[in-house]
């Protein structure tokens, strides 16, 4: 039956061919081209007469294989693959009816074609779920990777963000937490996650308005914002945040909670401030300055009547009374040569100085501070000191936020002491006072910026950091040694010029 077969398909080869191609191009014309159609028919005949002489349905593999990746590229589904062999079947059992020299049954014959057929379709079913599955299972795979990735993104995102990310659900309790909101409130994840807000804002009623305000306004109109509020951290520290709050909905569109995004602006805040006080320092400034320019006009022209007095005085009481004027009037004009040289702009260029010519007019300036009620002011200042290259307006600043400290610390009434001395490398500049000193556990903090332990508008925590790095800029070192209610010694160490 089998020589048989072959023998038939051989025999009218040509009109089975012509015939499988025509029906193909009817139903996949506008997919796959004639020509990639004729191959595709050929190679289908070539594989059923080799299955059928060798009765080895894994001949037949290469040949499906290829049919999958045809149908994969003209996306035919199974539906259309059956087409394919279908057709060829009326091709093949049309041939062989018509055929009048057949010598057996034409039943048996077409029965022996339809299995064979059959059983190649069956094969390729098989290949095709099979594929098809291991298809699924690596876009499944794929896919669960590239989300697994995704979410890895999205949390080092929401974890490695300077600002807090915060996400509360529809009854408003919170179920995200990055570690920027750990940073600037100081709750770690789990102590926040499935609590109220509430704990976060400071015991005031219109805190409380303004979180209904909030809760009200994002389910209204979506998100909500405010340029500057308040919140309280862990330790009970008041932080100055920004607030950006959004709302998240869930498939229906229903309200599911709100994501919040704070920015610490505590610290932007207290720059601001330092930079309204430079402000209006600089305008205070120039205001001294044409003041003093007054005053000095005339003060010089009483002191000149006072010495034009004191050479016609004719009596003692009289000449000692004048000196006693000229004296006040040379302080007078000291004060407003000073002042008129701290309103000064400041110089940025390095100048090659004795540090006494600093500390001299550091005293001057803060001997006339209001701050100063009773106060000693003691000077021990080394004799034949080397010189220093320093910028001399930013080194008197540095000595004049100490003196300040130190008229702090004593509260105006008490001493302060200016040393100095020093060695082949630096020159040491000790001022010490006798005031309430620091504790031990805030030394280490005293030139961060904005530490202070001053209370609020006495202090900005700016003056040490900036003295410290202007130290630093010149190569030095700031060191403190206190002693609570003895007092402090802050040590400026400068290096001395080498040239």
């Amino acid at each position: 039956m089998k020589k048989i077969l072959i023998a038939l398909i051989k025999k009218h080869y040509n009109r089975i061919l012509q015939n499988w191609v025509a029906s193909l191009v009817v139903f996949f014309g506008n997919k796959i081209s004639r020509a990639r159609i004729k191959t595709l028919v050929e190679t289908s005949l070539s594989t059923l007469i080799e299955v059928v002489d060798s009765s080895d349905y894994a001949k037949a593999d290469q040949f499906l294989i290829e049919m999958y990746n045809l149908s994969a590229e003209h996306n035919l589904d199974l539906l259309g693959v059956s087409q394919v062999f279908s057709n060829g079947r009326y091709a093949i059992i049309n041939h062989l009816e018509e055929d009048k020299e057949l010598q057996y049954d034409p039943l048996i014959i077409l029965g022996f074609v339809e299995e064979i057929i059959e059983q190649i379709f069956a094969r390729y079913a098989v290949l095709h779920q099979d594929t098809r599955m291991k298809e699924l299972e690596y876009d499944r795979d794929r896919l669960k990777q590239k989300l697994d990735m995704n979410q890895q993104y999205l949390h080092n995102i929401l974890h490695s963000a300077y600002s807090a990310i915060m996400v509360l659900d529809e009854n408003d309790r919170f179920i995200a937490w990055n570690k920027g909101a750990t940073n600037i409130f100081g709750y770690t994840e789990k102590e926040v996650l499935g609590k109220t807000p509430e704990f976060l804002f400071p015991d005031d009623r219109k805190y409380e308005e303004e979180l209904n305000f909030i809760r009200q306004s994002v389910k209204t109109r979506g998100f909500f914002q405010i340029l500057e509020t308040e919140r309280k951290a862990k330790n009970g520290n008041l932080i100055s945040i920004q607030l950006n709050v959004s709302i998240l909905t869930n498939n229906a569109g229903d309200y599911a909670g709100r994501s919040v995004i704070v920015r610490d602006y505590t610290e932007t805040k207290h720059l601001q401030q330092q930079i309204d006080q430079s402000e209006k320092l600089a305008v205070l400034g120039q205001m001294a300055a044409g003041i003093a320019h007054e005053i000095g006009n005339p003060l010089t022209s009483i002191s000149s009547l006072v010495q034009i007095l004191q050479r016609r005085a004719d009596t003692d009481y009289t000449k000692k009374t004048l000196v006693e004027v000229k004296d006040n009037i040379d302080r007078i004009s000291k004060i407003v040569r000073e002042l008129v040289d701290f309103s000064r702009p400041p110089g940025l260029e390095r100048s090659i100085i004795y540090i006494d010519e600093i500390v001299k007019t550091a005293l001057g300036i803060v001997k006339y501070d209001k701050r100063v009620k009773e106060v000693d002011f003691k000077t021990d200042l080394a004799k034949d000191p080397p010189k220093i290259s320093v910028i001399p307006d930013q080194l008197l600043q540095v000595f004049v936020n100490i003196l300040f400290n130190a008229l702090d610390a004593i509260e105006g009434r008490g001493k302060i002491k200016i040393k100095t001395k020093f060695d082949s490398v630096n020159i040491y500049t000790h001022i010490t006072d006798n005031g309430c000193g620091i504790p031990e556990e805030n030394i280490g903090k005293l030139f961060e910026p904005f530490f202070t332990t001053k209370t609020v508008g006495k202090g900005t925590g700016l003056g040490l950091s900036v003295s410290y790095g202007i130290i630093k800029k010149f190569s030095g070192d700031i060191l403190v040694e206190s002693e609570i209610k003895k007092g402090s010694t802050f040590i400026i160490v400068i290096p001395v010029d080498e040239n």
